[in-house]
């Protein structure tokens, strides 16, 4: 062998670093002579995926269907510029309601989307009772629609009502806007299937106070640029999923004069100020309206193999692609593998649920997770696993976001774009960390973890794109 540079000799002197795909031989042999082994669930496509492949790698629009799309995520804003009622912003009638993932009925409804509901339905005035709002809701007497389909994000459960305040995010370039429920925090809450009467005045301060404080500090400040929250927070730390502390701190620094200054009894400002500040989680709900408009922005460009959502509803988990339109490509959602809280363990764990694969989709959280080693403490793992997660991303990627650098890979841009015939091709699926849900309604969380989707949505998602493909000449 000869070695045509130095770092070729290091790469004698050190230990060797192995992944394997398939037979689990190799990897068996040499795990048995203490090799540290990463063995990858890998198979090769079937041969219908194999010619839905091949028939889309030869659609000569693919490349700069891509391009096009790419581009238009890069150049996409994010400026926070209103909090009002979802009544308001979305139009949002009693007994109407959002959910996070793809459409789902009450009959399908995992436990926390229905304990969610029913939390929903109390808070709205419209059951008095658990039991109430349970028999109301099996008879039909709410209309239940997915988030994205009116250009909203949820968390978890993702539920949002006429009377909860949302933020309000708006895309300069694109002339487009996107929204998503304020945070509550963490635990018994809402979005985790939580209804107890501590969670519905939680709900009602939220909307009593600090979405009209909010409001009101947001119209004297002007825009909030979150695009540029994020970059920072990616510096400090964070990955825009599972850890929000820096984001969270830096907006709370952003607009503790206007809250200051909106005329707010001192008390409603105080308890603002401890509420989010006590929050770490609070700047992913504007994280996730970001990357909303970000992909928005890329929908619908014929030819186009980019992933522009990705969603769960704790019963299917649902992805969406530029070239094929608003259609969904579902399959079963996985139960997360991570830690969990005090006694709790798998058996208590709900399936995967909510909008906030977003961030993965958008190249943060589970594909950022290098910028923000300290996530392994929350979902586990060890930190080389957050720097390989981050590395295995780009191969299924179309792109680096340089406006996104993670410093310990070189300031090297995030993964962007999911690509679906490259998820196809090398059966890598896209990493999400995310929160875990008790699956009885009324629980919360349970744990957190991390989660792929199941490889079917990819191949349905391939098999369409294969469809709408030209004709061989």
């Amino acid at each position: 062998m000869t070695l045509s540079s130095p770092a070729d000799g290091r790469l004698l002197r050190r230990d060797p670093t192995v992944a394997t795909a398939g037979v689990g031989l190799l990897a068996d042999s040499l795990a048995a002579q203490a090799v540290p082994v990463t063995r990858l669930d890998w198979r090769p496509p079937t041969a219908d995926s194999t010619d839905a492949l091949n028939r889309v790698l030869a659609d000569p629009r693919r490349a700069e269907a891509n391009r096009t799309a790419v581009n238009r995520v890069l150049s996409s804003t994010a400026q926070l510029v209103n909090v009002r009622p979802a009544a308001e912003a979305l139009g949002l009638k009693p007994g109407q309601f959002l959910h996070a993932g793809p459409p789902i009925t009450w009959e399908r409804a995992s436990g926390p989307m229905r304990g969610a509901l029913v939390g929903a339905m109390l808070f709205e005035g419209l059951a008095d009772t658990p039991e109430e709002a349970e028999k109301r809701l099996a008879a039909g007497n709410a209309e239940l629609e997915p988030c994205h389909h009116l250009g909203a994000v949820g968390p978890m459960a993702g539920i949002v009502s006429p009377s909860m305040w949302v933020f309000e995010l708006e895309d300069t370039a694109h002339g487009t806007r996107a929204w998503c429920s304020l945070n509550e925090g963490l635990g018994k809450v809402l979005r985790y299937g939580a209804f107890g009467p501590e969670v519905i005045e939680r709900l009602r301060w939220m909307s009593a106070v600090l979405g009209p404080l909010l409001g009101s500090a947001v119209r004297g400040h002007g825009p909030v640029d979150i695009r540029a929250i994020i970059a920072q927070m990616l510096q400090m730390g964070d990955e825009g999923h599972n850890r929000n502390r820096a984001g969270t701190l830096m907006l709370l620094r952003e607009l503790t004069a206007d809250i200051i200054e909106s005329g707010a009894p001192s008390k409603d400002a105080a308890d603002a100020f401890r509420f989010i500040g006590g929050n770490d989680h609070f700047f992913l709900n504007l994280v996730m309206p970001a990357c909303k408009l970000a992909l928005d922005a890329a929908r619908g460009v014929p030819g186009s193999t980019m992933v522009v959502a990705m969603a769960r509803n704790g019963t299917d988990f649902g992805i969406q692609v530029s070239g094929t339109g608003d259609r969904w490509f579902t399959g079963p959602a996985k139960v997360p593998d991570g830690l969990y809280l005090g006694s709790y363990g798998p058996a208590d764990a709900n399936p995967d649920i909510g909008d906030s694969a977003i961030t993965e989709t958008a190249g943060l959280g589970g594909f950022a997770m290098a910028a923000a080693p300290a996530i392994v403490r929350f979902v586990g793992g060890r930190v080389d696993d957050a720097l390989d997660a981050t590395r295995r991303m780009y191969g299924i990627s179309l792109a680096e976001n340089t406006a996104y650098a993670v410093p310990v890979l070189d300031y090297r841009g995030t993964p962007t774009g999911i690509d679906v015939t490259r998820v196809v091709r090398t059966g890598v699926l896209p990493q999400i960390n995310t929160g875990i849900a008790g699956r009885v309604a009324g629980t919360g969380q349970v744990g957190a973890g991390l989660v792929t989707p199941p490889e079917e949505c990819f191949t349905a998602a391939l098999a369409a794109l294969a469809r709408k493909a030209p004709a061989f000449p």
